[in-house]
C-alpha cells in the first residue's frame, strides 16, 4: 500500500476521477456564471449579448422603488446576527448543559436533534400551518389579534416569520457538533478543574469554550454560510414571487423575470459574500491565536 501511496501516477489514477468530476459540476459552472454576470444578457437569450463589465452589480445596488435587492442583503445580514448572536449562544447553552451529565442526556440530545433530519420544507408547511391557524387561535384565547394580512404578509413580520423557523430547525444541529466537542475534552481536565474549584458557569468560561474553540469557529462558518444562502424556508414561507433574501432574488429574477445576466451577478455576489466573510472569520480566529500565547508568557512573567 505505501509502494501505491508513494508513487504519483498510482496517486494521480486515484485522484483524477474525482478532480475532473468536481471541475466539470463546480468549477466550470462558477466561471461560466461568472463570466454570464459581467455580460449584458447570455448568448442563449440575446443575440446582441454584449460585455458590459460591472454594470449588473452596479444595477444591483443602484436605488431603485422596484430594485429588491439592497434589502435583500440587509434582511440576510439581520438573519446572520440573528444566528450568531441568538441561535448558537442558545445551542452552546443546550450543549453545555446536556454535555454535563444530566438524567436522560441520550433523550435530550436526540429530541434537539430531530428538527435536522426532517426535510426543510416539511418544516416550512408546518410553521405555515403555525403561523395561518394555530398562532392566531391562540393569541384570539389571549384577546389579542394577528398583524393585518397575516404573519406571513405583513411588513413588519414576515421576515422574522420566516427566521423563526431556520433558527429552529438548526438549533440541534450546533447544539450536536459543540456536544460532540465538550464530550472529547479530556476527563482529568475537568476533574482537575473541579478540584481546583471551578464549576458551573466558571468551569464552562474559563476550560470548556476555550477547549472548543475550534469547533465554534467550524458552527459560526456554517451559520453565517447558511444565512447568506438561505432559501428553501422562506420560497415555502414566502411564496414565488418573494425577492426578501439574496438566494430568493437570484431565483425569481432568473426564472420569473428571465433576467439571467442580472440573476448570475446576484449569484456572483453571494458567493464572494460568504467567501470574504469566511476568510474574515479565520483571520479573526488566527489572531486571537497569536495573542493568547503572549499573554500566557506575560502572566507566567517570562
Amino acid at each position: 500500500m505505501k509502494r501505491v501511496l508513494s508513487n504519483k501516477w498510482s496517486i494521480m489514477v486515484f485522484v483524477l476521477p474525482t478532480l475532473v468530476f468536481f471541475t466539470y459540476i463546480v468549477t466550470i459552472p462558477i466561471v461560466k456564471t461568472i463570466w454570464y454576470s459581467l455580460l449584458s444578457e447570455i448568448p442563449a437569450i440575446a443575440k446582441d449579448s454584449h460585455f458590459v463589465g460591472l454594470d449588473n452589480f452596479i444595477k444591483l445596488f443602484t436605488p431603485a422603488r422596484r430594485n429588491a435587492f439592497p434589502g435583500a442583503v440587509l434582511n440576510s445580514l439581520m438573519y446572520a446576527g440573528v444566528s450568531v448572536f441568538i441561535q448558537l449562544p442558545f445551542s452552546l447553552i443546550l450543549a453545555l448543559l446536556i454535555s454535563s451529565g444530566i438524567k436522560g442526556e441520550s433523550f435530550y440530545r436526540n429530541a434537539y436533534f430531530i428538527p435536522v433530519v426532517i426535510s426543510s420544507v416539511v418544516v416550512s408547511m408546518l410553521w405555515q400551518r403555525i403561523y395561518k391557524d394555530i398562532l392566531p387561535a391562540g393569541l384570539e384565547l389571549i384577546g389579542l389579534s394577528e398583524p393585518k394580512n397575516g404573519f406571513l404578509a405583513n411588513s413588519n413580520t414576515k421576515m422574522w416569520a420566516v427566521f423563526i423557523p431556520s433558527l429552529w430547525q438548526y438549533v440541534g444541529y450546533h447544539m450536536l457538533l459543540m456536544y460532540g466537542a465538550l464530550r472529547s475534552i479530556p476527563s482529568d481536565i475537568i476533574e482537575a478543574a473541579i478540584v481546583d474549584g471551578a464549576s458551573g458557569p466558571r468551569l464552562a468560561w474559563s476550560i470548556q469554550i476555550p477547549m472548543i474553540k475550534p469547533m465554534l469557529k467550524v458552527c459560526l462558518s456554517f451559520s453565517l454560510i447558511g444565512s447568506f444562502k438561505l432559501f428553501d424556508t422562506p420560497w415555502v414561507l414566502l411564496g414565488r414571487d418573494a425577492k426578501d433574501l439574496p438566494a430568493l432574488y437570484m431565483y425569481v429574477t432568473m426564472f420569473s423575470s428571465h433576467k439571467y445576466s442580472l440573476a448570475s451577478s446576484a449569484a456572483v455576489f453571494i458567493v464572494v459574500e460568504c467567501l470574504v466573510f469566511t476568510v474574515l472569520l479565520n483571520y479573526i480566529f488566527r489572531e486571537q491565536n497569536e495573542r493568547q500565547p503572549g499573554r500566557a508568557r506575560r502572566l507566567s512573567g517570562k
